[in-house]
């Protein structure tokens, strides 16, 4: 009888080898399990990764391939391509449920014990060998590879204890203490970030992976483990850390390249599913697409910069914590002016920095510049792209003569300025934009069938856009941003004990 017609309830009251035979449940490999649970789900055309956004052309055909061929697998990418979700999710390609001797410590097959337990006691039970069942949940070890892993740690070691208390010699299997890949036995066995992994470690991994053997202190033990192993790594030439031995390397039978967002739709996507927003935050905070898209652009524009190490990555975690912290800025601002509702502004942007210092390694020239200022420059830089698929391009605006932007900038060239403080109010915030002559005009021309809400976003996001092309300065103060004459601004001296602290410009 085929085990998937036995109803998961009726197996669970199984509880025996006896009662096993008699059902008619047979066992079978863990890689044949993930092959076969993986037939049926493509046969049912259903997603085994679910969640996992931008991989469907690229790296989950690879891995349903691997998974086909009963491959043990390397996933290779930089940091934050989700290779330890996708090693995760394997689980779902795993039985439900599979039976184990009883008091195994190896997980032992009844019918296949690997174990001096489990073969002394189906040896003396035979059919009234106690089982029980062991969920998929359960058949995942992760280990992080770290410099002080031991081979103790993996595989196992002597235990002197054990050995005295048994009287046995310290080649005898019984004093054993096994380690994480032993007691992973017919399970799947994760070691994220492999290149971080001792040499010598690597190399006692070697006999593992191709015939089941492991050595401790010397001792060789013959144990048959049924292990689907899936590794994690960074690619070798971009760590100064270590590398994967080449024999290891050859023994990992499929190696899948991970990569980032290739779009910033699927950035959105991704962004979007994992960010913790809280519903209440979901309802007091109105976020317009425009908002997203800056996120996702910061880290392409991290990604590709100068002073960010592209060795090193820009983790899917900047956008993901980037989002977080732009919702609590807002959330902040609305309770400390008492509103019920507001909307997300560009100026909220300045709470993603720390969202960015934190999720970047600086190169040399970044150090020197600060963290701080190079994520300035990318939130920068972002918007300069973004301005540009919402409003007409200000390089070629400015070479016609019904200039949509001369009376904004020819305003602030007659010696005004705007202060657009953190925490101003919604009705304050949009008084203060009200003084710029033509802003709500070119926002409202533009976007003719919004809301006030969006009118005034873009009103804000004009001021930004053209201090990034140069046409106008923007300057930090200590709670918020001044806008004015670029000019201006460059010939001004300093003003003694003056809020400004810093100052920007594209």
């Amino acid at each position: 009888m085929d085990k998937r017609k036995i109803k998961t309830d009726d197996l669970l009251m199984i509880n025996t080898l006896g009662g096993l035979k008699a059902a008619g449940y047979k066992t079978k490999p863990v890689k044949q399990e993930l092959r076969d649970n993986l037939i049926q789900r493509l046969k049912r055309r259903e997603d085994p990764f679910a969640g996992i956004h931008g991989y469907e052309n690229t790296v989950i055909p690879d891995l349903e391939r691997a998974i086909l061929s009963m491959h043990d697998i390397n996933l290779l990418g930089l940091r934050g391509q989700a290779k330890t979700r996708l090693a995760r999710m394997m689980t779902g390609l795993l039985d439900e449920y599979i039976p184990v001797i009883e008091g195994s410590e190896l997980n032992d097959d009844p019918y296949l014990p690997i174990s001096w337990y489990g073969k002394d006691i189906v040896n003396k039970h035979e059919e009234h060998t106690r089982v029980t069942w062991w969920h998929r949940d359960d058949r995942y070890t992760e280990k992080l590879a770290t410099p002080d892993v031991s081979i103790a740690d993996l595989i196992g070691d002597v235990d002197p204890i054990k050995a005295a208390n048994l009287k046995l010699p310290y080649s005898d299997e019984r004093v054993i203490h096994f380690g994480l890949i032993p007691r992973s036995h017919r399970g799947i066995f994760v070691i994220n970030e492999l290149p971080d992994l001792q040499a010598r470690i690597q190399v006692a991994l070697f006999n593992i992976l191709q015939e089941g053997d492991i050595q401790i202190r010397g001792f060789r033990v013959r144990l048959l483990l049924d292990i689907h192993f899936v590794f994690t790594a960074n690619p070798e030439d971009y760590t100064n850390r270590g590398s994967i031995v080449t024999p290891l390397k050859d023994r990992i039978d499929s190696q899948i390249i991970t990569h980032y967002p290739k779009s910033i739709a699927i950035g959105k996507k991704i962004t979007q599913q994992e960010a913790n927003i809280k519903q209440d935050q979901c309802n007091q905070i109105s976020m317009h697409e425009l908002a997203r898209d800056l996120i996702e652009q910061i880290a392409i524009e991290a990604r590709k910069s100068e002073y960010v190490d592209e060795k090193s990555g820009v983790s899917a975690r900047l956008t993901i914590s980037g989002m977080e912290n732009l919702y609590s800025t807002a959330e902040r601002r609305a309770l400390k002016n008492g509103s019920g509702k507001t909307a997300i502004r560009i100026g909220d942007f300045a709470g993603v920095l720390p969202s960015i210092t934190g999720k970047i390694e600086l190169v040399y020239e970044g150090e020197q510049e600060g963290p701080g200022i190079v994520a300035q420059s990318l939130l920068g830089k972002a918007i300069r792209v973004q301005f540009e698929n919402y409003f007409p391009d200000p390089e070629k605006a400015r070479k016609k003569e019904n200039n949509v932007y001369k009376p904004i900038i020819d305003w602030f060239g007659e010696g005004n300025h705007l202060d657009l403080l953190s925490d101003l109010s919604d009705k304050d915030f949009r008084k203060a934009l009200n003084q710029v002559p033509e802003l709500k005009k070119l926002a409202e021309n533009i976007f003719r069938k919004a809301d006030q809400s969006t009118i005034y976003l873009m009103m804000e996001f004009a001021l930004h856009g053209l201090a990034e092309h140069s046409m106008l300065s923007k300057n930090h103060l200590e709670s918020g941003l001044r806008f004015k004459d670029l000019l201006s601004s460059m010939f001004a001296m300093p003003e003694p004990g003056g809020e400004e602290d810093d100052e920007f410009v594209a």
